[in-house]
C-alpha cells in the first residue's frame, strides 16, 4: 500500500478532524467543555481541540456501557452475530486505510509507511482474527461419576477499560478491542492524550458496522484525569493498559484503593540484541539491528537498544552499524521516502535528547546522529559505542532513536549483562548454533525471544513481559481473550433412574 506526498498531504489538508468524546452510540462534548490542543509533531501546529473527558463522563460510559452489557444485546447474542459485525468492520477499516492512515501520521509523527502498514493491513487483521474466534472458542466438561455434570463456561467479564499508548494508536486499540469485543465485553477505550484522533474515527466505523450503543465508548483526556478516573471506578470490572512502567503501577493502585478490579499489564522495557561470536555479520543481521533500534524512531517498547556484541565482532558492527543509521531519511512524516518521522511532542524530544547527552557525559562514544531539528520534533538515529552496563542509557528506557553497543566476553557474559534488568519484555540472539540459541531462549526471563532475527512475533503469538514489563496478562493470541472472561463452573447434580 502506497501513497505519493502529494496525494498524502492532500488528505491531510481535507482532514475535519473530529475531536469529541463518543459515548452511547454519540460523538459529545466534556460534560465540563473542557478541550485540550493535538498538535502535528512535525509541523508543530495545531491539528485539533480535543474533548477533555472527566470524572463526569467516565461515570456516563461506564452507566452506557453497563447498561448495553446487562442487557444482553452484544454480551449475550450469538457469537455469530459478534463475528459478522467484526467482520463488517475489518472491512471498513482496509476500505478507509488511507484516511486513517494520514490522520494518524498527522497526529502522531509516524511515517506514513508505517501507517499503512499498520492500518492498511494489521489492525483490520486483528479485527478479522478474533472475529473468526469468536463461534469457535469453546468450554469442557469435567469427569465426574454419574451423578453429576460438571460443565465450565467462559463468560465475558463486563465493562473493560483500555487505555492505550501513544506510540502504536490505532494498531494498540485493535489489539486490545478485538478480543474484548469478540468475548462479549462493552468497552471505554482511552486513547493517549498525545493522540486521539483515529481511535474516534475508529468509533464512527464502529458504529457503521453495527456495534450496538454503549458498547464501545472512546473517551479522551489526560493520564491524570480521564486514566485516573477509569482506574479508580467500581463499575468497570478490568483495566488493560499498555504504557509506561510508571503509569501501570497507579493502575495496581487504583484498583486496590477502589474495587480490586483485575488489571493487565503491558509495560517498559529495555530489550537486548544478542550476538554471539559464532554469528554471520550479514547484511540481513545488520538490517535487523538497525530496525530493533529505529523502527518507529524507536518509539517502541520492545526496541534493542542494548546490542550486546561478542568482542571479536564489536568493532566491525559498530562501522556497519553506523553506516546503516546514517542512510536513515528523517524528516516528513507524509513522505514515503521518509524512514523516521518525528518525535511524539517537544516535551519527549527533549527527554531523548537528554539521554543522548547523557550517554556523551558518561563516557559512550557517539559514533553519529543524536542531533534535534526542527520546527518539528525530529532527532537522527545516534549510535553509541563503548556503553557499558551500568551507564544510564544501558539502564533506562530511552524510547527514542538510540542503539548502544556493549562489547561482551563470550556467551555467559552477554546472558548475565542482558538478564541484570528491571525489564523482561523482549531480547533478540543471533547465532548459528541451536543449542546456544535455545540456551539463550531458555534462560532470558522475557516474554519473547527472537531467534536470527528481531521480531514480535504475529497475531497468533501472545505478547507480554516479564518483571517490571507486565502481567500475567498477554495481548494477541488466544491468550488475549483470556483477560476479558471470567471462568464459571456449572455443577448439575442428577438422579439416576430408580434412584429417586
Amino acid at each position: 500500500m502506497t501513497l505519493t506526498r502529494d496525494r498524502a498531504h492532500a488528505i491531510a489538508d481535507s482532514l475535519s478532524p473530529n475531536g469529541l468524546a463518543f459515548i452511547d452510540g454519540k460523538f459529545t462534548d466534556a460534560q465540563h467543555g473542557a478541550t485540550f490542543d493535538t498538535i502535528n509533531p512535525a509541523t508543530a501546529t495545531l491539528v485539533a481541540k480535543v474533548a477533555h473527558c472527566s470524572a463526569a463522563d467516565v461515570d456516563r460510559a461506564v452507566e452506557a456501557a453497563r447498561r448495553a452489557f446487562t442487557s444482553g444485546t452484544w454480551s449475550r447474542c450469538a457469537p455469530e452475530d459478534r463475528k459478522a459485525v467484526l467482520l463488517k468492520l475489518a472491512q471498513l477499516v482496509r476500505d478507509n486505510a488511507d484516511e486513517l492512515a494520514v490522520l494518524e501520521s498527522i497526529d502522531s509523527g509516524k511515517t506514513l509507511t508505517d501507517c499503512l502498514n499498520e492500518i492498511g493491513r494489521e489492525v483490520p487483521n486483528f479485527f478479522q482474527w478474533y472475529a473468526e474466534l469468536a463461534d469457535k472458542s469453546f468450554g469442557k466438561v469435567a469427569p465426574t461419576g454419574e451423578n453429576a455434570l460438571a460443565l465450565i463456561v467462559k463468560e465475558p467479564a463486563g465493562v473493560v477499560g483500555l487505555v492505550l499508548p501513544w506510540n502504536f494508536p490505532l494498531l494498540m486499540a485493535a489489539w486490545k478491542m478485538a478480543p474484548a469485543l469478540a468475548a462479549g465485553c462493552s468497552v471505554l477505550v482511552k486513547p493517549a492524550e498525545q493522540t486521539p484522533l483515529s481511535v474516534l474515527r475508529l468509533a464512527t466505523l464502529a458504529q457503521e458496522a453495527g456495534i450496538p450503543d454503549g458498547v464501545l465508548n472512546v473517551l479522551p483526556g489526560l493520564g491524570e484525569t480521564t486514566g485516573q478516573a477509569i482506574g479508580r471506578h467500581r463499575d468497570i470490572d478490568i483495566v488493560s493498559f499498555t504504557g509506561s512502567t510508571e503509569v501501570g503501577g497507579y493502575f495496581l493502585r487504583y484498583a486496590g484503593e477502589s474495587n480490586l478490579k483485575v488489571v493487565g499489564l503491558e509495560m517498559g522495557g529495555k530489550s537486548p540484541f544478542i550476538i554471539l561470536d559464532d554469528a554471520d555479520l550479514s547484511d540481513d543481521l545488520i538490517e535487523h539491528a538497525a530496525m530493533s533500534a529505529f523502527w518507529n524512531g524507536g518509539q517502541n517498547c520492545s526496541a534493542n537498544m542494548r546490542q550486546l556484541v561478542d568482542r571479536t565482532l564489536a568493532d566491525d558492527f559498530a562501522e556497519r552499524v553506523t553506516a546503516r543509521a546514517q542512510a536513515f531519511v528523517v524528516g516528513d512524516p507524509l513522505d514515503p521516502a521518509t524512514h523516521i518521522g518525528a518525535m511524539v511532542t517537544q516535551e519527549h524530544q527533549a527527554r531523548v535528547m537528554g539521554y543522548i547527552q547523557t550517554g556523551t557525559r558518561e563516557g559512550a562514544r557517539l559514533l553519529a546522529g543524536g542531533e534535534a531539528s526542527g520546527p518539528g520534533c525530529f532527532i537522527s538515529p545516534a549510535v553509541f559505542s563503548g556503553v557499558n552496563p551500568g551507564m544510564t542509557i544501558a539502564r533506562e528506557e530511552i524510547f527514542g532513536p538510540v542503539l548502544g553497543i556493549v562489547p561482551v566476553g563470550g556467551m555467559d557474559e552477554a546472558l548475565r549483562i542482558a538478564c541484570d534488568t528491571d525489564y523482561g519484555l523482549h531480547a533478540t540472539v543471533f547465532t548459528r548454533d541451536i543449542d546456544r540459541a535455545i540456551h539463550m531462549a531458555r534462560r532470558l526471563p522475557c516474554g519473547t525471544v527472537s531467534v536470527n532475527g528481531f521480531s514480535e512475533g504475529d497475531i497468533k503469538t501472545p505478547f507480554g513481559g516479564y518483571k517490571r514489563s507486565g502481567s500475567l496478562a498477554r495481548d494477541n493470541g488466544t491468550e488475549a481473550v483470556d483477560q476479558y472472561v471470567q471462568t464459571k463452573t456449572i455443577w448439575i447434580s442428577t438422579r439416576l433412574p430408580g434412584n429417586a
